[in-house]
């Protein structure tokens, strides 16, 4: 079993991103898509759930703004502070929105597509300062 990573230095630095080259769609969707979303999160408005560019195609759940997923390969403890606010300030800086989904083992960072190649440059610099 791999240690999570808490140090915001070393989570920061061995974040190692990786683009997923498939589009996402962010959307409402009914309890029986769940199980086709890579995540799910129930809010007051319905079920949210994010879609491959396929299946949210197929349900006629395209959003307007396609997403890619960047994985940051680090095994981010859950208690780890500090990686999620230095992705989403360099993003930010960069003009890059940045919707982050953390999972037990990774944090993901969702991007616009057409920013994705950019975002994981800045990424791949800011894990090199670290």
């Amino acid at each position: 079993m791999v240690t999570p990573v808490k140090d915001t230095a070393a989570m920061i630095a061995g974040m190692a991103p990786v683009l997923d080259p498939v589009l996402y769609h962010f959307c409402t969707g009914p309890e029986a898509l769940a199980a086709h979303a890579i995540a799910t999160f129930r809010e007051d408005e319905g079920l949210s759930l994010i879609l491959s560019d396929e299946t949210a195609s197929a349900h006629g759940l395209q959003s307007d703004l396609p997403m890619q997923r960047i994985t940051l390969s680090v095994h981010s403890a859950l208690d780890g502070v500090g990686l999620t606010a230095a992705v989403a300030s360099v993003l930010a800086e960069a003009g890059i929105a940045c919707n982050m989904v953390a999972g037990l083992h990774h944090d993901h960072a969702f991007v616009p597509a057409e920013d994705a190649p950019r975002a994981v440059a800045l990424l791949v610099d800011l894990a090199g300062q670290a």
